[in-house]
């Protein structure tokens, strides 16, 4: 038996033993990886130094080596998201639905966990607090495969958090595992038996990577092509403080924009304006023709518009309508994080009824597509998938349901032939 497979049965089996957990153990645990996280800082603030000159000497390019980074300021928000998350409601044992069946015969539908959730991704160690940390909360076992540039801080972070939770409960000994190499990611997509669920976070080819080589539900998006349309009724004002910060506040994301959309109306005024704050960040501007009559840009190919930079790069396009910029968000986007700038309540309900995305936002920035500043607590990754969970996936979309049904000596013959019982279907509250 490979190492993998044996992994993947110590996860299944710690998945059913988790079942039994209290919340107050499962909240034990959390407060435990969190003490741990400070008390071990030092070591894993070397760990990361170590894989960033590494990364430096490879030559990765800065977008990567920044989401790299995982100092002590980001230990301390690591820890505060874990708090938050102490301090969510139980997303387990909630009773969803209650029906009465017949008299004495009741059927609930109560929240359950996943099972074993394996997670692969790329650079971004604080992503292995989170995703650990969710499931741990959730009452599932994670497997989870970060990629090789972070290796040394995956493994400081592993060892942490996994030595953390033992110490609470031996039930938590296999809750959380750590693969090493690439290799095993292969092994792992075979494991559809032992593995329910397989959340990919990075670039578009490890997702689409991932959907093809395995049997196991995959929940993930491909990419963050997310826009802002400005409309004819837009504060100018705020059009320029919101395009700003949902390019420039952290461009290396995927709920970053990509690409703006400007009415035709108000282009002439915005856009010089916006550029303005723009070129004080060093932006790259992309521009259709008509973007192009009115400010400096280079020219925009068709490309650009299903591009996801994740840098200091925009594409811009002049529509005439909102639903020009509907039509064009459905056709180029990626169903992540779309947003309108506008006044007209109106428009803002017709924008958000039209645009297929998993979220819709109105006079904000896109960077709110986030599970902690959605009080989810954390996120385990933003869903494009309309099955199961959609959007920043948190406690919510880490549990399932089952059905109880108790009855009192029922026989389903007592409602067959011509003297059957009746069913009385009552929705119960």
């Amino acid at each position: 038996m490979d190492a993998v497979r044996e992994s993947a049965m110590r996860s299944k089996d710690a998945s059913f033993a988790m079942q039994g957990l209290s919340r107050e153990i499962r909240d034990q645990a959390l407060h435990a990886v969190a003490e741990g996280l400070v008390a071990d800082a030092d070591k894993i603030v070397a760990a990361n130094i170590e894989d960033m000159a590494e990364a430096d000497r490879q030559g990765l390019s800065k977008v990567l080596i920044k989401r790299l980074s995982y100092d002590r300021a980001k230990i301390e928000e690591s820890v505060r998201s874990i708090h938050s998350l102490m301090d969510q409601e139980d997303p387990v044992g909630k009773l969803l639905a209650s029906t009465e069946i017949d008299t004495g015969l009741i059927l609930e539908k109560v929240s359950c966990p996943i099972g074993v959730i394996a997670v692969i991704f790329e650079s971004r160690p604080d992503a292995l607090v989170q995703i650990s940390t969710l499931c741990l909360k959730s009452g599932n076992a994670v497997m989870l495969k970060g990629g090789s540039e972070a290796k040394r801080t995956n493994q400081a972070l592993a060892v942490s958090i996994i030595s953390s939770i033992r110490k609470v409960d031996e039930r938590f000994n296999d809750a959380v595992q750590l693969l090493s190499s690439r290799e095993e990611v292969q092994l792992l997509l075979a494991q559809d038996d032992m593995v329910d669920l397989i959340i990919p976070r990075g670039s578009n080819e490890l997702v689409r990577s991932i959907q093809a080589s395995t049997r196991i539900p995959v929940l993930g998006h491909s990419a963050g092509v997310c826009h802002t349309y400005v409309d004819s009724d837009a504060d100018l004002d705020m059009a320029t403080s919101v395009c700003y910060d949902a390019k420039v506040q952290y461009p290396a994301v995927c709920n970053a924009m990509e690409t703006m959309l400007v009415h035709r109306s108000v282009a002439k005024e915005f856009l010089p304006r916006v550029a303005s704050r723009y070129a004080q960040a060093k932006v790259e501007l992309r521009g259709d023709e008509e973007t192009r009559r009115i400010i400096e840009a280079n020219e925009a190919s068709e490309a650009d518009w299903s591009t996801e930079y994740n840098d200091l790069v925009l594409a811009i396009k002049v529509v005439p309508s909102l639903e020009e910029a509907v039509r064009h968000i459905n056709r180029y986007g990626s169903h992540h994080s779309d947003a309108i700038i506008t006044m007209d309540e109106a428009k803002a309900r017709a924008f958000m009824s039209s645009v297929d995305s998993s979220s819709v936002m109105w006079n904000c920035s896109t960077r709110f597509a986030d599970g902690y500043r959605y009080g989810l607590g954390a996120e385990v990754g933003i869903s494009t998938n309309k099955t199961h969970a959609r959007g920043p996936v948190g406690l919510e979309g880490l549990v399932i349901y089952k059905w109880r049904l108790s009855g009192k000596g029922h026989v389903v013959s007592d409602y067959v032939g011509p003297e059957a019982r009746a069913f009385t279907h009552r929705k119960l509250t």
